[in-house]
């Protein structure tokens, strides 16, 4: 195997049972390599998983609506299937932590565009795997696959507003209504929702997988127990969104404000919970209000620079931050637009947006939009 390939693995893992068909891959010392006992091929096979360690980055390994991204998670994830185990991703603060990972027996392997290491160069059935599965065409072809970011929603977009004399939304109201107490929200928050992630097209569906009106992932809706023959079935759809939507509020509970809570359970559905807790750890970090969303959401745009998403507060890495706030601001906006449209007939128990968020007849978010973060407008940080 090349060491000048953009994606190394370098592989060792220990076991306290396992003492065969073992080599040690990677070592400090002769010490080192007398006393580790290692996983090889075999034994990780028989375990079912594979742990890589990797930097957390857009060119690297970073999570987008809880699913993995990033060409070398893509690359790690091939491999892994290709030897029948799944994947397990570690992130790092920095490549000496990785290095120090790999030591311990904590990783498997690192996956990341690094120069050569020192490395022993006793046979492995692991590494022979690897040299075997690394095929120029195929790792170009999966590189080329994980370095388009883009994620589209293939959808067919109904009016925003079905029949505003006569204060229909859309053609799911009734659905809206039925399900809305299972969120605990106006129904008309609902369907400002729906028509963001959907435009009201049942059918769609994004190049993440993500399904119908609500934007079901996959394993969101196994979780929350949809048949996969219902998935876009609007009543299936719209009433497990509901169901996941008050699991993912209960990570904010804290958040005594309604309409805040709204705000941050809104981003978590879009960016993920552990992100948005990134950013409020980060908020919280710089002196800032943990619980108010326009004083966190500028940490939800910095989640997409290095200086931040590798910050030892931050657990869950780099994140497209942008999407998040203007997603939130959006539905904000579009929920203040049907409830002077729309009559409530609302089973939900939480207030709509406060009168005084009317501004010459105009909903203003508090939130600037994200091209209107600078440096210069920002907090003032401490030293991170």
């Amino acid at each position: 195997m090349k060491t000048h390939l953009l994606f190394l693995f370098l592989l060792v893992a220990c076991t306290a049972k396992q003492e065969k068909d073992t080599s040690v891959l990677f070592a400090t010392d002769a010490e080192e390599t007398d006393t580790l006992q290692l996983y090889d091929l075999h034994e990780i096979q028989a375990s079912g998983t594979i742990i890589a360690g990797t930097l957390s980055g857009p060119d690297t390994y970073y999570e987008y609506h809880g699913k993995g991204m990033g060409p070398q998670f893509c690359l790690a994830e091939a491999f892994a299937q290709s030897i029948g185990v799944v994947l397990q991703m570690e992130i790092a603060p920095d490549s000496t932590t990785l290095l120090k990972k790999l030591e311990q027996g904590e990783i498997d392997f690192i996956a990341l565009e690094m120069p050569t290491w020192q490395t022993r160069e006793d046979e492995s059935l692991l590494r022979e795997a690897i040299a075997q599965w690394w095929q120029p065409e195929r790792v170009k072809r999966i590189q080329s696959t994980a370095s388009n970011t883009t994620v589209t929603v293939r959808r067919h977009m109904r009016p925003v507003m079905q029949d505003a004399a006569h204060g229909i939304i859309s053609a799911y109201d009734d659905i809206f209504r039925r399900h809305s107490s299972s969120a605990g929200w106006d129904w008309r928050l609902l369907a400002a929702m729906s028509y963001q992630e959907s435009g009201f097209d049942p059918q769609a569906v994004s190049s993440m997988g993500a399904m119908g009106l609500m934007q079901l992932m996959p394993f969101t809706a196994d979780a929350m127990g949809v048949p996969a023959d219902k998935r876009f079935d609007p009543e299936h759809n719209i009433a497990a969104a509901a169901r996941y939507i008050r699991e993912v509020g209960q990570s904010f509970s804290d958040i005594n404000d309604s309409e805040e809570r709204i705000r941050f359970t809104l981003a978590a559905y879009n960016g993920g919970v552990g992100h948005v807790q990134d950013a409020q750890a980060l908020a919280r970090k710089a002196g800032r209000n943990h619980q108010t969303w326009h004083e966190v959401a500028p940490y939800i745009l910095r989640l997409a620079e290095p200086r931040y998403y590798r910050d030892p507060d931050v657990k869950h890495g780099y994140m497209r931050g942008s999407e998040t706030e203007a997603y939130v601001r959006l539905i904000m906006e579009r929920w203040n637009q049907y409830r002077g449209s729309a009559r409530s007939f609302s089973s939900g128990s939480t207030s709509a947006p406060a009168k005084r968020s009317l501004q010459d007849g105009e909903y203003k978010s508090v939130v600037k939009p994200a091209e209107e973060w600078t440096p210069e407008a920002s907090p003032e940080d401490p030293q991170m």
